[in-house]
C-alpha cells in the first residue's frame, strides 16, 4: 500500500470551510456566475443545450486547448512557446501535478522542491518512493530564493526540481533572472523542471517594467507547466486544469496516465472555460481580479499598518494568498493553530494556520495563511471581525512552544 502524509492544509479547509462566517482562507479570485461570464465578454450559444451529453474530447476541445496555449505567449507577442497538441486538459491542476508527478518521478529519484508551498508537490513525490529536499526560501529575503542552495542541493539522481509560481502561501514570485538560472542548471544536469503556475497570471503588485515569464518561455524541452481556471480564472466550480510541456514524449506519459484517472472533463466545463479565455473575456476577467486584489490588499495593508505591533508579512507581488506572522508584544510568535481556531470560534472568521499547514507542525510557527481575493465585502467584513478579535482577544492567545524553523 502506497503511504502518504495526510494532506494538512486541504483537511483543515474540509473541518472549518463550511462553518465559517467570514472566510479569509480562501485561495480562489472572487468566483463568477455564468451571466457575470458573458457580462465580461457575451457569447449567444455559451452553452448548446440540443448537444447531447455524452464524453467530451478526451484530451480537451482543440479550441480550449488552443486559448490555454494563448496564456503563454510572451506580453506583446501573438506566438506561444506551445501549441494545442502540447496541452492536456485535466480535472483542477490538483490532477494535473499529480499526472506530471506520477508520470515522472518513482523510486530512487532525487526531487527539489520550492518551499513552502502546496503540500501536494513535496508529499507526492515522497509516496512514489523518491527523496525530497526542500529549497527553503528566505523570509529575510522576501521570500527569495538563494540559488546557491539549489546548486548545492543537486545530485547525480536528480530528476525533477519543482517551482510554485507565484508561490503559495507567500505570494512571491521568481523573476526572469532566476527562472533563467534556474534552467540553466537543470539544463547542466538534464533535471524536469515542474513548475505549478496555478496563480499565474495574477500579478497585481509588480514592479514598473517587471514581468513574470512561465517556465515554458525559456526554450528549455524539459519542462512541465500546470494551471487551472480556479485561482486567477474565478471558476473553481467547473473543475478544469492542464497540463502543458514542450516535450511531446512528457504530455504523451501524462495522457497515458490520465487515462487511468479521467475519461474528459465535462463538455459543459470545457464550453465555459474555452469562452473564459478566449478574447476579450480572459482580458476582462483578469483586470477584474487584478483590481479586486489590489482593492482588497489596501485593507489589509491597512490593517497590518493598525496592529504593526503584532503582525509583520511581506506584502505578495501576485496571486492570492499572504503569509502572515503574528507575534506578541515580547516578539514571540503566537501559537497559530490555536489562533485560527480561536478567531473562527468566536468570530466566525477563518485562516489558515501556518505550522499546521505548510511546515508540518515545525516550520512557520506563529504564521497564518489569508486570502485576500474574496468579494471587496467579505474582506472588509472578515477584517472587522478579525480587528475585533485582536483588541479584545488577542493577548490570551498561548505562544508557539517552538521557534520558526525557516
Amino acid at each position: 500500500m502506497v503511504q502518504i502524509n495526510a494532506f494538512a492544509v486541504e483537511q483543515w479547509m474540509d473541518i472549518y470551510e463550511t462553518s465559517a462566517k467570514h472566510n479569509l482562507a480562501e485561495t480562489c479570485s472572487a468566483s463568477i456566475s455564468l451571466n457575470d461570464l458573458l457580462a465580461l465578454a457575451p457569447k449567444k450559444d455559451l452553452i448548446d443545450y440540443s448537444q447531447k451529453q455524452v464524453y467530451g474530447a478526451i484530451r480537451g476541445t482543440e479550441a480550449l486547448r488552443t486559448n490555454i496555449a494563448n496564456l503563454y505567449s510572451p506580453p506583446g507577442s501573438q506566438c506561444s512557446p506551445v501549441s494545442a497538441e502540447k496541452v492536456l486538459v485535466t480535472n483542477g491542476a490538483i490532477q494535473a501535478n499529480f499526472l506530471a508527478l506520477f508520470t515522472n518521478v518513482g523510486p530512487g529519484d532525487h526531487v527539489i522542491c520550492q518551499y513552502p508551498t502546496y503540500q501536494q508537490l513535496y508529499s507526492v513525490p515522497e509516496s512514489f518512493g523518491a527523496e525530497v529536499s526542500l529549497w527553503r526560501s528566505e523570509e529575510g529575503n522576501g521570500w527569495g530564493m538563494d540559488l546557491g542552495k539549489l546548486r548545492a542541493l543537486v545530485k547525480s539522481n536528480t530528476k525533477m526540481i519543482i517551482l510554485n509560481n507565484p508561490q503559495n502561501p507567500t505570494g512571491s514570485v521568481l523573476r526572469r533572472e532566476e527562472l533563467q538560472a534556474i534552467v540553466d542548471i537543470a539544463r547542466e544536469h538534464n533535471i524536469i523542471i515542474h513548475s505549478d503556475e496555478v496563480y499565474r497570471p495574477l500579478f497585481h503588485s509588480l514592479e514598473s517594467g517587471q514581468d513574470i515569464p512561465s517556465i515554458l518561455e525559456f526554450e528549455y524541452k524539459n519542462v512541465v507547466a500546470t494551471g487551472s481556471m480556479s485561482k486567477a480564472f474565478s471558476l473553481a466550480g467547473i473543475r478544469l486544469g492542464w497540463i502543458a510541456s514542450l516535450d511531446p514524449e512528457i504530455v504523451e506519459g501524462c495522457a497515458s496516465a490520465r487515462d487511468y484517472t479521467l475519461i474528459s472533463v465535462g463538455q459543459i466545463d470545457d464550453s465555459i472555460a474555452a469562452h473564459a479565455l478566449s478574447r476579450p473575456c480572459v482580458d476582462n476577467l483578469l483586470h477584474r481580479n487584478i483590481q479586486l486584489a489590489r482593492q482588497n490588499l489596501a485593507a489589509l495593508d491597512a490593517f497590518v499598518d493598525e496592529f504593526s505591533w503584532a503582525v509583520k508579512w511581506t506584502r505578495p507581488k501576485a496571486g492570492t494568498t499572504a503569509f502572515l506572522k503574528f507575534i506578541n508584544k515580547e516578539g514571540k510568535a503566537i501559537d497559530d493553530v490555536a489562533f485560527c481556531q480561536q478567531l473562527q470560534e468566536k468570530t466566525g472568521a477563518m485562516l489558515v494556520p501556518g505550522s499546521k499547514c505548510f511546515g508540518g507542525g515545525i516550520d512557520f510557527v506563529g504564521y497564518v495563511r489569508m486570502g485576500y481575493v474574496p468579494e471587496n465585502d467579505v474582506m472588509i467584513d472578515g477584517l472587522s471581525a478579525l480587528r475585533g478579535f485582536m483588541r479584545d482577544e488577542y493577548e490570551k492567545l498561548p505562544l508557539a512552544c517552538q521557534a520558526t524553523v525557516l
